[in-house]
């Protein structure tokens, strides 16, 4: 490498900075002191009126203590000729005032008619009461004057006053014109360290400015530039280093991004989620995919803590995580969604054993998870649903194998349950295999155009008329047709159960209420009973597989459990929606919608 020169060496260029801080301090310096100098002016001025302020008190104390003759002038005579040798460019006028406040001479010989008057200057008062100076500065008509009031005294007694009108004009005529050279002096100053400033800047920052470009460009991908080299010195040295790294970062550059395209290509196509760490746990990379899974976004979860990303703070640690061989179930489930995860964790080792990071796949098991649990619940609930029947049916069996058969009375009973038990057992299958159909697809809706009211109307007049408990039937329906397109075998099951679940659970006296209203591209149908109600926390399940409010009620009826589930497949097969609400202990009421088109009433009406 070059040595670099004295002459060519950054620091001369320092020199020459420090050179010009040193002439904007010799400005500094100047206007500090012009501040002193206005200072000592005006206190030379003010020093210069005490002075002859002292002066005149002792003349006019003479001529006011002195006993006169016949021959003698008058005081006031003598103290006009006083003030007559005292008149100066610098003051403006001066007033005499005897103890009593009368006006006993006056320097201005425009104003002599004071003479004799009393005095109204309130600081000439309190210098005769109190007998100490006062002086302040005054504008007036835009003039600076200095007013001095101060007392003629005899022998420690006040014997009259001395009121001095100073004009200060001539002391800020002499600041203006010091500050005026002074501000040139700054100017030229100014505009000369400008001019030296520009040219000096430009010989440091004009490579400096070349390099930041260059990094720029190299923070942009772009390695083809070079920095311009304008000297031998320090700087240049430097952009002949950078040019030099330009080109190594180029090459590692572009080996880099080889190796970053092969993993992204992996990794953009990977179903999982994969998470990387380094050595301390924090993460380093994370796809698409997992980001996804975990519903963050890739640059606020970068050097963050995996196990807080995954929220095992309270059950594992990271060194936890290297040694883990099974998978760990990540639950985010919430109670209106059920959101299960599973993680697969591999550590990275050198072959010397060191560890360098840990990675995480990600898998979503949330369907899983859900079907198997359907499942289980599934099959217990029809083997609880199989064995209550069949149990029965093999006591009363066994009774009649053992000789019941021959009993007159018992023997038609016990055939009886076994009877009713064998067709519950049939309704059951039976909709265990409707739901499969509806659950698998397989299935056909046979729409027609119906009048829904009068649909309607026949099947709960079908009710009206087998019921035997008491129990009187509202309807609320509109007084028009409303046509709708509709599977009518499917819809009559539909109404069925929900009519029949209605009937179950009414009490003897209650009421069932039907209703049909039309809303905006939908009728909304409703069947309430005034039974005993669903508690608020179980409204939801109502719809479920095998739900009962009352198991045993429902079963000594004959229920299925069954009758709601397909009732929910069947609307939905239809576009439309059912919900319930009930009051424990008032009632439950079932909606339904379908779909409905008011423009196709003059079609079918």
């Amino acid at each position: 490498m070059r040595k670099v020169g004295f002459f060519r060496s950054i620091h001369l260029k320092f020199v020459l900075i420090y050179m010009l801080l040193i002439l904007i301090a010799m400005q500094i310096i100047g206007v500090y002191f012009v501040n002193r100098l206005e200072a000592n002016l005006k206190s030379n001025f003010t020093k210069s009126l005490y002075e002859r302020t002292d002066l005149l008190k002792f003349l006019t104390k003479e001529e006011i203590i002195k006993q006169r003759e016949d021959e003698d002038p008058t005081q006031k005579e003598a103290i006009r000729k006083v003030l007559q040798d005292f008149v100066a460019s610098d003051i403006s006028e001066v007033r005499v005032i005897d103890s009593k406040k009368e006006i006993i001479g006056t320097s201005d010989p425009n104003n002599q008619g004071i003479v004799g008057q009393r005095t109204t200057e309130g600081s000439v008062k309190r210098v005769l009461a109190i007998g100490s100076q006062e002086s302040h500065p005054y504008v007036e008509n835009g003039h600076r004057i200095w007013i001095l009031t101060s007392p003629i005294k005899n022998n420690n007694e006040v014997i009259g006053a001395i009121y001095l009108i100073a004009k200060m004009d001539t002391v800020y005529t002499q600041m203006n014109e010091i500050n005026s050279i002074f501000t040139t002096g700054t100017a030229i100053a100014l505009a000369i360290t400008a001019v030296l400033g520009v040219l000096l800047a430009q010989t440091i920052t004009r490579p400096i400015s070349d390099m930041r470009k260059q990094a720029l460009a190299m923070a942009k991908g772009n390695f083809s530039r070079k920095v311009k080299v304008y000297g031998y010195d320090e700087i240049g040295q430097l952009a002949l280093t950078f040019n030099n790294l330009t080109k190594k970062l180029q090459e590692a550059q572009a080996t880099t991004e080889g190796e970053r395209r092969k993993l992204s290509s992996v990794l953009s196509y990977m179903t999982d989620g994969v998470i990387a760490t380094d050595r301390k746990g924090r993460v380093i990379l994370i796809n698409d995919p997992a980001a996804k899974l975990l519903n963050v976004s890739r640059e606020t979860v970068l050097s963050q803590p995996i196990i807080s990303l995954l929220g095992l703070e309270e059950d594992y640690t990271f060194d936890d995580l290297l040694v883990e061989q099974n998978s760990v179930i990540l639950d985010f489930s919430t109670y209106d969604k059920h959101y299960i995860l599973r993680a697969n964790f591999s550590v990275i080792q050198k072959e010397t054993g060191f560890v360098n990071g840990l990675i995480t796949v990600l898998h979503d098991i949330t369907e899983q998870e859900k079907i198997d649990m359907e499942r289980r619940e599934f099959v217990a609930n029809v083997s609880h649903e199989l064995r209550t029947p069949l149990t029965t049916m093999r006591s009363y069996l066994e009774a009649l194998a053992e000789g019941a058969w021959q009993d007159d009375e018992i023997a038609p009973q016990f055939l009886h349950v076994t009877q009713n038990e064998t067709e519950r057992m049939i309704r059951l299958v039976n909709d265990l295999l409707q739901l499969s159909r509806l659950d698998s697809k397989d299935y056909r809706l046979n729409k027609d155009w119906v009048n829904f009211v009068e649909f309607f109307q026949r099947i709960i007049d079908r009710f009206e008329m087998t019921i035997s408990q008491n129990i009187t039937f509202s309807r609320t329906f509109p007084k028009k047709e409303i046509y709708v397109e509709i599977d009518t075998d499917k819809l009559t099951q539909v109404l069925d159960n929900i009519i029949s679940n209605a009937l179950k659970y009414s009490p003897q006296g209650g009421e069932i209420t039907f209703s049909v209203k039309e809303k905006n591209e939908f009728i909304e149908v409703s069947i309430s009973d005034q039974g005993m109600g669903i508690p608020k926390d179980n409204l939801e399940k109502v719809f479920d597989r095998f739900y009962r409010v009352d198991k045993a009620r429902s079963r000594q009826m004959g229920g299925t459990g069954l009758g709601l589930a397909i009732a929910k497949e069947m609307i939905e097969a239809h576009c439309g929606r059912i919900w319930a609400t009930s009051i424990e202990g008032k009632g439950t009421t079932i909606y339904f919608t379908l779909p409905y088109d008011p423009s196709q009433e003059d079609d079918w009406s």
